[in-house]
């Protein structure tokens, strides 16, 4: 019997294993909105409880997020194939595999730990690179300026774990670092941080989300950038929504009722 590969995170890191858990779960549905084989084999491999958040955890809403922050990289290497394309608190994400059109320079971003797991299942190319260092810090811009713009970056499920002040400071700080570029991320309404609170309390999580969004599209304003499209993660765009197999287009309209004003996603330039 092979042995699996053992998980020692930090509170926040471990969290990547919701999305990764949601990713692969939904690949072996037999109609799944999502493939990612990847996903799976990663899964198998390592040894840790997922459960421990929750029978559900990782379940459609990630899922749905995933698509719609996919569509939104395979939309700007449509126009820019050979562009960058940047990973924030990356995790074990896979999207590369997923949206790769074989020009496309990557940057993947995240704490020492994540990156030590992360090199168990992914290498260095020569249009690929993993980065150990926190959002936070300046020091991985230098090697993402290294690459070909544009510049597209990716934050999904990471902002809403740092202080404002601190989510702020980054995103301003790469507008003015590579104007013209896109930033695409997910938020939450602050009512839905006080929940996760609360069920990270029943579940005795440590990890706790600390930015809260009533209305993304002030984002720009307050970052001196453009809002190109922002959606509730429950009304994902047409294109994706006609792609989806039946049972999951007959659940949107419910989910959208029961979870009103969940989470959104923004793509700002």
């Amino acid at each position: 019997m092979v042995d699996k590969k053992q998980v020692q995170l930090g509170p926040v890191q471990e969290t990547l294993l919701i999305t990764l858990a949601g990713r692969a779960k939904e690949t072996t549905r037999k109609r799944p909105m999502l493939r990612d084989p990847k996903a799976v084999r990663i899964l198998e491999s390592i040894d840790y409880d997922v459960d421990k958040y929750g029978k559900n955890a990782g379940g459609t809403i990630t899922v749905l997020r995933t698509l719609i922050l996919d569509s939104w990289v395979r939309a700007f290497l449509a126009d820019h194939p050979g562009g960058t394309v940047v990973e924030l608190g990356t995790g074990l994400n896979t999207r590369f595999e997923r949206v790769d059109n074989g020009t496309v320079h990557w940057v993947d971003v995240d704490l020492p730990d994540t990156i030590e797991l992360r090199r168990n299942f992914f290498t260095d190319t020569d249009r690929r690179q993993m980065i150990s260092a926190s959002v936070l810090d300046d020091d991985w811009q230098q090697a993402v300026a290294e690459q070909p713009g544009p510049y597209f970056f990716v934050a999904e499920g990471v902002l809403v774990y740092l202080p404002e002040d601190d989510v702020l400071r980054t995103l301003g700080g790469i507008a003015t670092r590579f104007p013209g570029a896109f930033v695409a991320l997910d938020t939450y309404r602050k009512r839905m941080v006080e929940q996760q609170h609360k069920m990270a309390d029943r579940r005795n999580m440590q990890a706790r989300w600390a930015w809260g969004v009533d209305e993304p599209r002030e984002l720009g304003g307050r970052l001196g950038m453009r809002v190109v499209e922002s959606t509730p993660v429950t009304r994902p765009p047409k294109a994706i929504r006609d792609r989806l197999p039946r049972g999951y287009r007959v659940l949107l309209p419910v989910l959208d009722k029961a979870l009103q004003g969940f989470g959104s996603l923004t793509l700002l330039q």
